[in-house]
């Protein structure tokens, strides 16, 4: 199967793709302006429950759309069967100013749409602005929601209550080339260990290739060394955080992942600045023997230089056997607050994220389904994706629920706690301590 381009997940496309911008139509522009509004209650809340009329929908823009867009817009006439007398206008915008976007739409419910396309790590964010609605007890009541994986729930969950379903999953795992591994007599690495020596050995044997490439900047690819050793980022106490990137634990792990960089595998100076998009670019132009890359990077590998001389595992963990947790990424749908017309956006949501949508975004666009039975028919279709549903099944974690993260994110605390470590400027101690205090900062702020 060959998917098209990558999908612009927020959990993981800042890693792992270029969002490109969408031409917006007149229809939609006209739409934007014209529509009227039902009268908004204090709290935000549309007065009234309309049953017929236009929905609104902001979806984001892929690179190659028009896969999407197909399954859609399928999605949206089984819709429009269902609901006589309502209609759907959708709008791709591109995903580097959702956030201008969407801030304005909560601000102006005259503008904002129904329902919208957002990034997991943005839930906790989006629910202390007061935009998303929630709607625990449909979901609740909704007989595919109960198949969804757990990590995929999280990402909709704030406080115990759902806000919004998930659109589908991304994970990351070991790519290794295999003619590379060949030559040396190497087998793939069953151990975080044996990870960290292979790396060596093949860039001591192969000095102008990276042994793993690995990113300064890269923080969803050192997570899983962090969680492998029994780290954690924060913990959570009630509905506040602390953070816990300084614990010992966490530091074993911080301490594995940047020792990695260095003239015996990925040299700082070269390193020190990568993030997930120049690692997978150097293990797809031939330049290093291994990579932590997404299923979403599966296009770029297959377009480079390395197509037909590599494999793909899981990340490995501290045992033989076991899988490192990894960062899971993805997209949901949520309902705004301020739609007048709640019950049909729901309605919507559930035929834009349901099964049979999410098996055809796979097909076309090789988005990973976040219900677990959906997500086995698609690994029986495309063996490529067993790794990284693997992966899934192990147990993969989430940035903690809180709208302090995206500060956390936004002021790349963590890259430059690892930047700073493997510069020399401070040791593992002093870097994960200042990178504790400023993610304390940012959990505080946001209540």
């Amino acid at each position: 199967m060959k998917f098209p381009a990558l999908p612009q997940a927020l959990g993981f496309a800042r890693a792992g793709g270029t969002p490109i911008a969408a031409t917006v139509t007149a229809l939609v522009l006209a739409g934007l302006t014209a529509t009227a509004c039902a009268p908004q209650t204090s709290d935000g809340k549309a007065a009234t429950d309309e049953k017929s009329g236009t929905l609104r929908v902001w979806l984001f823009q892929e690179v190659d759309n028009a896969p999407k867009k197909k399954v859609v817009d399928d999605a949206i006439a089984a819709f429009e069967q269902r609901n006589k007398g309502a209609k759907v206008e959708v709008e791709y915008i591109p995903v580097e100013t959702r956030a201008q976007r969407v801030k304005a739409a909560f601000n102006d419910p005259k503008s904002a749409p129904d329902l919208i396309e957002y990034g997991n790590t943005d839930t906790a964010g989006y629910v202390k602005d007061g935009g998303l609605a929630d709607i625990s007890a449909e979901f609740g009541a909704w007989d595919e929601a109960k198949d969804t994986d757990a990590t995929a729930k999280a990402s909709v969950t704030v406080d115990g209550k759902i806000y919004g379903a998930p659109l589908f999953v991304g994970v990351r795992a070991l790519y290794y080339r295999t003619d590379v591994f060949k030559d040396l007599g190497l087998s793939a690495p069953k151990t975080q260990a044996e990870l960290i020596a292979t790396a060596k050995k093949v860039h001591k044997a192969k000095p102008d290739l990276y042994g793993l490439a690995v990113g300064g900047a890269y923080t969803y690819g050192a997570m899983p060394f962090i969680w492998a050793n029994g780290g954690e980022l924060a913990t959570q106490n009630g509905t506040s955080y602390t953070s816990a990137i300084n614990s010992e634990a966490a530091r074993t792990g911080i301490t594995a992942y940047t020792s990695l960089f260095g003239d015996d595998n990925c040299p700082a100076a070269k390193c020190a600045q990568m993030g997930g998009n120049a690692t997978v670019t150097a293990f797809a132009s031939g330049k290093a023997a291994m990579a932590i890359g997404g299923d979403f990077s599966h296009a770029a590998v297959e377009a480079g230089a390395v197509k037909g001389k590599y494999a793909v595992v899981p990340l490995p963990g501290l045992t033989p056997g076991s899988i490192a947790p990894a960062f899971a990424g993805g997209n949901n749908v949520g309902l705004l607050k301020s739609s007048s017309h709640r019950t049909l956006a729901v309605d919507l949501m559930k035929s834009l994220t349901g099964k049979e949508t999410q098996g055809k975004l796979f097909d076309a666009m090789g988005f990973l389904p976040t219900y677990t039975d959906v997500r086995a028919q698609a690994a029986r279709k495309e063996p490529f994706v067993k790794p990284f549903i693997d992966t899934l099944g192990a147990g993969a974690k989430f940035v903690p629920a809180s709208p302090g993260w995206g500060q956390i994110d936004a002021s790349l605390v963590l890259p430059t706690m690892f930047q700073e470590i493997v510069s020399g400027r401070k040791d593992v101690k002093a870097a994960s301590d200042d990178a504790a205090k400023k993610m304390d900062a940012a959990f505080a702020a946001a209540g």
